[in-house]
């Protein structure tokens, strides 16, 4: 077992947001090529009053966390997954690909350099960690940078939901997410940024988070502001709605993996429309934060479809997929290989 002098810090009660750690990681891009990278403890970036990301959000980023495991090892979840869908949404935005490898190593570096900040096992907090790219060259006609920057920080945090899961309520939004040829399937942070006001709108009116259907005929399920749809029939089948627009979510990814290969379930990728969530026993949100968040109710104009699997608490279905997949991450279960990368 590895034995890691911790921060002193009420990891119970630390929350969900941003703690400054002691190293992050940076590289910048120039003429063509990406230098060695350090690691610093300035967590300020200091960038020209014109660059890209401040004129024309060039910028785009992922999400993952640090785990402690039951044998008290440092592991990350599927990082190679991350490296790549960092790169889809460099390609989309005109940014120069930060390579898989070099990510990799990066992702260490910065996890070694905060061990103290890992949580311990049972604690239920994680290393949250954020690695992005931005343009930090000045720009001032409509045009991609020239220089980039390429960052890791990581923070410590709690359990999304304090307390356990508890099921949520969501409007189907009047605004759109993504257009249909758009950036909806990269982790831009434009994407991020248009969906502030409808957030909050729906914060305004009583409302966890918005369902946003696809923009071209707004008859199908695509996802929320920040996590990918799953839904669980009267007969147990995993279904995830199927478009080009939505971000393909590692957890979602796995999720379905797991229903099949672990929970010997049935699972199917395809067009959810809203007419039929009525139909559906269990419905709940996934992503790197909180895994799984329970949906008890979806509002649609005035007309409320229930989840009886979840109405009051996380359905049978969706707890057996979050404490399997959890299981994994934690090293209770085996995890199918390379999908865990053990840092020490």
């Amino acid at each position: 077992m590895v034995t890691i002098e911790k921060a002193n810090i009420d990891w119970e009660n630390i929350g969900f947001g941003y703690y400054k750690t002691d190293k992050r990681f940076v590289s910048n891009y120039k003429d063509g090529k990406w230098d060695e990278g350090i690691l610093t403890s300035d967590e300020n970036v200091v960038i020209n009053e014109s660059a890209g990301v401040l004129q024309y959000a060039q910028t785009c980023f992922e999400g993952m966390k640090a785990y402690t495991t039951v044998d008290g090892s440092v592991v990350v979840f599927r990082p190679d997954l991350n490296a790549q869908r960092l790169a889809d949404s460099a390609k989309r935005l005109e940014m120069p690909v930060y390579p898989q490898e070099k990510f990799l190593e990066a992702i260490d570096e910065v996890v070694k350099a905060n061990l103290k900040y890992v949580p311990p096992y049972g604690t239920g907090a994680t290393l949250y960690l954020r690695p992005y790219i931005f343009g930090s060259s000045p720009v001032l006609g409509v045009k991609p940078a020239a220089e980039y920057q390429f960052r890791v920080f990581a923070s410590p945090v709690g359990p999304y939901f304090k307390g356990g899961a508890k099921p949520i309520t969501l409007k189907v939004s009047d605004f759109d997410r993504a257009a249909p040829k758009g950036t909806g399937h990269v982790k831009a942070g434009l994407n991020y940024a248009m969906s502030l006001h409808a957030i909050v709108t729906a914060h305004d009116e009583g409302y966890a988070e918005n369902l946003y259907p696809d923009a071209l005929t707004r008859t199908k399920v695509e996802e929320t502001g920040g996590a990918n749809f799953f839904f669980v029939t009267k007969d147990n089948k995993v279904v995830t709605p199927k478009s080009d627009t939505i971000l393909p979510s590692i957890t979602r990814r796995s999720l379905m993996y797991v229903a099949k290969e672990y929970l010997g379930l049935e699972t199917e990728e395809r067009d959810v429309y809203l007419s039929e969530l009525g139909d559906f026993a269990e419905c709940g949100l996934c992503g790197t934060a909180a895994v799984i968040s329970p949906v008890g109710k979806i509002v649609d104009h005035g007309k409320e479809i229930v989840f009886s699997g979840s109405s009051q608490q996380m359905g049978e279905i969706s707890k057996k997929l979050y404490d399997t997949l959890t299981g994994i991450q934690y090293g209770k279960i085996e995890a199918p290989e390379g999908w865990i990368r053990k840092i020490v």
